[in-house]
């Protein structure tokens, strides 16, 4: 029984990594399917491609997740909790995907983490929610991990967009000021075709991101599963073929094995082939009007700020960086460029992101107690 359990968790885990690979991949290919480089079918093939190959690179965000956010002295991270929280992250983003709201499935199942640990042990503290450290950039906990990259890292997107649209305006400014070769490289046919090309590049990189950072996500959860299910004793005489399942060590310390890596990357790489066309034309059409070198410059800049974020293992959005980089690179050409009232939608969505699966994970903890499931 301890083991059919635990097997739900990864099964439940898997549902949201592909369910992560149609929501959040359609924020990392709208770009350049909005600017006609690639055809959809195109786009989610390749992302589905780099996904899996960010997904085998590093596992910081694995770590993060499986050790980061919990107090595993206070709240026992048992299966019943963990398929509480990933039920409420994959109904919210079912009810944004409807909706055809970009909205983040990290901060959905960080939310739904910290809702259902609260409501296991009926205390706040079984969060952690900062653990401050010296440089105090590197702190621990939800504050440091979640909530300041929350802010800090579409600001970061929106900025870097602006930055790198205003430079590439600049430059081409001053090639339509030269003459001879400069001045027709500068024609628009010619700009179009060079970052028509270029944008395949930095949409493959915008892959390859999301999977660096995504797919680990999903890794953490399975790993927290399947250490606590060692360290309690649920897994003891396995079949010798089955001890692969068993990770022994605290959650902390372990490195994530290879196939749950695999997994997890595959599950998403299949859920990318799905597409996430309603979400892809939010962002790509509905924001701003894009053409190649724009949307070079956002998949730049949002895949810079998720690559680094991934390297201190900080569970960022992707959903929230390409969205920001969007609007940073709109607002290079022309403020008015944005279509605001789309982006204040969005804007709502990722506010409640976070409350909405906490509230839905506390909810389903505590009606699993009462009908005896915990």
């Amino acid at each position: 029984m301890a083991l059919s359990v635990v097997l739900l968790v990864v099964l439940i885990a898997l549902i949201f990594e592909f369910i992560n690979g149609f929501h959040d991949t359609a924020n990392s290919i709208a770009t350049v399917v909005a600017t006609k480089v690639l055809s959809p079918t195109q786009a989610v093939l390749m992302a589905a491609g780099t996904n899996l190959i960010g997904a085998l690179w590093g596992t910081a965000v694995a770590k993060t997740i499986a050790a980061g956010l919990i107090d595993t002295n206070i709240a026992v991270v048992g299966s019943a909790l963990l398929i509480c929280a990933l039920l409420g992250a994959i109904i919210w983003n079912l009810i944004t995907w409807w909706l055809g709201l970009p909205s983040s499935s990290s901060h959905a199942l960080v939310g739904g983490l910290c809702g259902a640990a609260v409501a296991s042990v009926d205390r706040w503290d079984a969060v952690i929610w900062s653990l401050p450290t010296d440089p105090w950039y590197a702190g621990k906990g939800v504050l440091w991990k979640v909530v300041v990259p929350m802010l800090s890292s579409p600001a970061g997107g929106f900025l870097l967009g602006f930055a790198i649209m205003g430079l590439l305006l600049f430059i081409i400014s001053r090639m339509n000021q030269s003459a001879g070769v400069l001045a027709r490289m500068a024609r628009p046919r010619w700009v179009n075709a060079f970052f028509g090309k270029a944008q395949i590049l930095s949409a493959g990189w915008m892959g390859f991101a999301h999977g660096l950072n995504d797919a680990q996500k999903t890794m953490g959860i399975i790993a927290l599963a399947l250490v606590g299910a060692t360290t309690a004793g649920s897994l003891d005489g396995l079949p010798e073929w089955l001890n692969f399942l068993r990770i022994e060590g605290a959650a902390k310390d372990m490195e994530i094995p290879l196939w749950v890596k695999l997994l997890c990357g595959t599950v998403m790489a299949v859920g990318t082939a799905t597409g996430g066309w309603r979400i892809i034309k939010t962002l790509g059409h509905k924001v701003v009007k894009l053409h190649p070198i724009h949307g070079f410059a956002a998949e730049t800049a949002s895949a810079t700020m998720i690559s680094l974020a991934s390297s201190y293992g900080i569970p960022v959005s992707t959903t929230h960086n390409i969205s920001a980089a969007i609007m940073g690179v709109g607002s290079a050409k022309r403020w008015n460029a944005i279509k605001w009232t789309v982006v204040e939608r969005m804007i709502w969505a990722w506010i409640l992101t976070i409350p909405a699966t906490a509230g839905m994970a506390y909810v389903m903890v505590k009606v699993s107690r009462q009908l005896g499931w915990m």
